[in-house]
């Protein structure tokens, strides 16, 4: 975060930017006054968030800000620090450049008030300007069972108005999925506005979802859009639903039930016409058990549940999400990498806490270890190879190699006396459908899913091993 303070106030200037430096906002890369900002090297390399002092003088002080709005344009932030608000006489102009107000005597609530409206400024005008690359988020990557499914329900509901509620863990691809439905859906070409209600502060939660007017709190110098008005005719994402404050959560289900809103400070009535799709990775029904979550908000939200499986539900789609990522990131020209098949076999046998937000960052993160190169199991951050056995001498024979290390032909050497390969196969496939086995608790149609085969061609192969099944009484 680099700061531009601009101020003919000396001491001012010093004082600020030892409250910015307390707070831990950021790096001030330059504090001058009005002339010196014009040629400063600091706007070549680019700010974050810009402050002007006011120089007791309006009109002064609004060419300032507007040469400076100008100069950085529209999606920096810029706070006016001033003894307190004017009220009076304030160019129509001054007020629609500034984001907030800073006030002095310094407070640091005020401050803290004023930095967060910066950054939920800076956020929202990155997300309208710049948008986000349709094309990287239509696609669900996979085949398995989980992921089908997923598509299919995608495609049942999206052209239709109801209310979507995303259930699933932390980096899943929640937003993956509202992404989908406001594409396929018949608002495609109007917004899609997405809000982190958990990462919003309580205090600005309301203005943020509807907006306020002039003078509705400290700091509001000029009217501001909400969520809403942004996603008229279009799709409205409530991500983290479930840490909405219960206080919200009575408001926003008058919204739902009404279709209007008025925003902060204002008594006239505006009309939503926004499709609302929710998502979290609570229990809410155990959330509204402990009393955290509306029942009757639930209700109104859950009207189309789509469910997202973990990764290590679909194991089978890693290596097609890893050839997604891949080419994302050479799309992107931010480099490329290659996993052998025993580095991809050791990342299928990881639980993937994080999900595919996880396997995201640690395939940007073999792109800069490795660029252009081609990683080997070996080459894996040591907790992706936790389980992994790689034989540390090429010459070792067939026998003692662990079975997953015989999935990379990286790996496997031909012993120097020669092997029966009719019966080394043999051996490992034995080997292979046995762990299976154990690992499915002996159910036959959960090992042949492990093995990506059909459950009669297992059981035959089981047969030929005298392999005993132990599923028999359950059917299956």
């Amino acid at each position: 975060m680099r700061l531009l303070i601009a101020d003919p106030d000396q001491a001012r200037r010093a004082q600020l930017s030892l409250l910015l430096e307390f707070v831990d906002y950021g790096e001030v890369a330059a504090a001058v006054d009005y002339d010196g900002w014009h040629d400063h090297p600091v706007l070549e390399e680019g700010v974050d968030l810009v402050v002007v002092g006011h120089s007791g003088d309006e009109a002064q002080t609004a060419r300032q800000v507007e040469a400076l709005a100008q100069r950085v344009g529209s999606g920096i932030p810029i706070l006016l620090v001033q003894e307190r608000p004017s009220g009076q006489g304030m160019p129509q102009s001054l007020s629609q450049a500034i984001t907030g107000v800073i006030e002095q005597p310094f407070r640091q609530s005020q401050l803290l008030h004023a930095l967060q409206l910066a950054d939920i400024h800076r956020r929202s005008d990155r997300d309208a300007v710049r948008g986000r690359n349709v094309e990287l988020f239509r696609s669900l990557v996979g085949n398995s069972r989980a992921i089908r499914k997923v598509r299919k329900l995608i495609e049942q509901v999206a052209d239709s108005e109801a209310n979507v509620l995303i259930l699933g863990e932390s980096g899943t691809g929640k937003e993956v999925v509202a992404r989908n439905l406001h594409y396929y859906s018949s608002r495609r070409d109007k917004p899609f506005v997405p809000v982190n209600c958990g990462a919003i502060p309580p205090d600005l939660l309301e203005s943020e979802l509807f907006g306020h007017e002039k003078g509705a709190f400290t700091g509001a110098i000029s009217s501001r859009q909400g969520r809403f008005e942004m996603a008229q005719g279009g799709t409205l994402f409530l991500d983290e639903i479930g840490d909405m404050p219960l206080a919200m959560q009575v408001k926003l289900l008058r919204v739902i039930q009404e279709r209007v809103f008025e925003r902060v400070g204002s008594n006239k009535s505006i009309t939503a016409d926004v499709r609302i799709i929710a998502a979290t990775h609570r229990d809410l029904e155990q959330e509204i058990a402990e009393g955290r979550f509306r029942e009757d908000l639930y209700y109104r939200l859950n009207v189309f549940p789509i469910d997202m499986p973990p990764l290590r539900e679909r194991v089978e789609d890693i290596p097609l999400l890893i050839n997604e990522l891949i080419s994302r990131l050479e799309h992107e020209q931010r480099g490329s990498v290659r996993l052998t098949p025993a580095a991809i076999a050791a990342l299928c046998q990881y639980s993937w806490p994080g999900n595919v937000r996880e396997l995201s960052n640690l395939m940007e993160r073999l792109v800069i270890m490795y660029p252009y190169g081609v990683v080997d199991v070996r080459d894996l951050p040591e907790k992706f190879r936790r389980d992994m056995v790689v034989p540390e001498e090429a010459g070792a024979s067939s026998a003692e190699i662990p079975a997953p290390a015989l999935l990379s032909g990286d790996v496997v050497r031909l012993p120097s006396e020669g092997l029966d390969l009719k019966e080394h196969l043999s051996n490992l496939e034995y080997s292979l459908i046995k762990q299976a086995l154990e690992d499915a608790d002996g159910v036959v149609a959960h090992a042949a899913k492990r093995l990506h085969m059909r459950r009669t061609t297992l059981v035959e192969k089981m047969r030929k091993y005298g392999l005993q099944r132990t599923d028999q009484a359950s059917g299956i």
